[in-house]
């Protein structure tokens, strides 16, 4: 089933809606009890917003952001504070979310939408936020936020559809601006849209809208763009912050010195950026438990390779780059994981990514230990090579330019550790 995973590095079109998706998905995988909870609320979001008669450019970015608008939450703690509270102070993940997003050209106008998604409208005085107009879509999104977390998964909808409305109305002005209330009450009387927001097949409701974004990436965006999440993805933890960066920077500088051709080489710092994706699945208190893990708690860990791979795979062109990043803990003896691969079974990529993942990882600090120096780090990997479990051909080029290697991760993830402490330390 796996010969597939022998493959030559090339790049296929890549759409930015497949990465909207898989992404969106990627950020309710760490409880069950949330899962496509920001796609629901981009389904209701684009509905409420063609009821109103918004142009179809507003609607891509509404559903976009929707998508997305929760990037900032960093905490399973806080995704289940703001899925089973009622009004809160949400302001500083959604702060958070639009310092992550508002640098990258793609999404700026998405950023700003996120930035004021939970701000009441307040009689008027939400028309603004520190003297900036607040985008509609901002409003949009508020709404149909909390129409999502209303919605109880185990009662039949249509029997909820009127308590629910009844909600919504009690915060017209309040909370909600009347317009938007509105057009979601003339939306809400028919059957179709509950059904909608409560199936299980929402892939198939989201292809039926036909909002996604028809835009082809370049290998530049899709950098830009892993970049980005790899900062969703490494953000949650103190110390993993810069992880990813490094792992890409390692990886890339390797492939390099290894002959992968210029575009093989940036898509290995795209799947350096990538790797860990899967970790969205596990939680911020597992990522920094500060004991040894337990029997349970480390097949959960285990588990975050195998959600990169999915997530990942669901993205079409991007199968190497998928492969490469997402088969970094499989082993050259076949003990690795998930799919038990061996020596040229496993592509070179991911035998380089593998290198970079372990260098980079035993060198930074964790809860349970000390980075490792450059030499002690050298020493490991060399053992490992020898032992058959990382490729002995990768570390021997590794183990020729170690201070280079050493130089380009420090250097890269100083220059993170200053952008995540500058999103980390948010306070609205």
């Amino acid at each position: 089933m796996y010969n597939k995973f022998i493959m030559y590095g090339k790049i296929s079109r890549v759409m930015l809606g497949d990465l909207i998706i898989a992404f969106s998905k990627a950020l309710d995988y760490v409880d069950r009890t949330v899962a496509n909870h920001h796609l629901r609320v981009a389904v209701i979001a684009d509905r409420i917003a063609e009821t109103l008669n918004l142009t179809r450019n507003d609607r891509v970015t509404i559903f976009m952001a929707a998508a997305l608008h929760d990037v900032g939450v960093f905490t399973l703690s806080e995704k289940l504070q703001l899925s089973e509270c009622d009004f809160i102070n949400t302001r500083e993940h959604a702060e958070r979310g639009y310092l992550l997003m508002k640098d990258f050209s793609m999404f700026t106008e998405v950023a700003d939408v996120i930035r004021y998604h939970h701000v009441n409208w307040d009689e008027g005085s939400g028309q603004f936020a520190e003297g900036c107009p607040i985008p509609i879509g901002s409003h949009v999104i508020h709404l149909a936020d909390r129409i999502d977390t209303l919605i109880n998964r185990q009662t039949e909808i249509l029997k909820q559809k009127d308590s629910i409305v009844k909600a919504i109305k009690s915060r017209l002005n309040s909370c909600y601006i009347p317009e938007i209330v509105e057009a979601f009450c003339e939306i809400a009387q028919k059957e179709y849209f509950w059904f909608d927001v409560s199936s299980p097949e929402i892939d198939e409701t989201v292809s039926d809208l036909c909002i996604l974004p028809q835009q082809e990436v370049s290998v530049h965006e899709l950098a830009e763009i892993a970049k980005l999440f790899s900062h969703i993805i490494d953000y949650r933890s103190n110390f993993t912050a810069v992880h990813s960066a490094g792992v890409s920077a390692v990886a890339g500088l390797l492939a390099q010195l290894i002959g992968f051709s210029e575009v093989e080489r940036r898509m290995m710092g795209i799947a350096g950026y990538l790797h860990d994706v899967g970790k969205l699945s596990v939680a911020t208190e597992l990522l920094e438990k500060p004991a040894k893990l337990t029997d349970e708690e480390f097949n959960v860990m285990k588990s975050h390779v195998y959600h990169s791979y999915r997530i990942l795979s669901s993205v079409k062109g991007l199968d190497t780059i998928t492969l490469w990043a997402a088969l970094h803990h499989e082993r050259m003896d076949g003990k690795g994981y998930p799919f038990r691969l061996t020596g040229n079974d496993i592509p070179l990529g991911s035998r380089i990514m593998a290198v970079a993942d372990v260098f980079t990882a035993v060198s930074e600090d964790r809860p349970y230990r000390k980075g490792l120096s450059e030499k002690e780090a050298l020493l490991l990997i060399e053992v490992l090579g020898n032992n058959n479990a990382l490729d002995k051909d990768v570390v021997r080029v590794a183990a020729n330019c170690i201070s280079e290697m050493n130089d380009v991760r420090l250097g890269i993830q100083v220059r993170a550790q200053d952008d995540y402490l500058a999103i980390r330390q948010t306070t609205v």
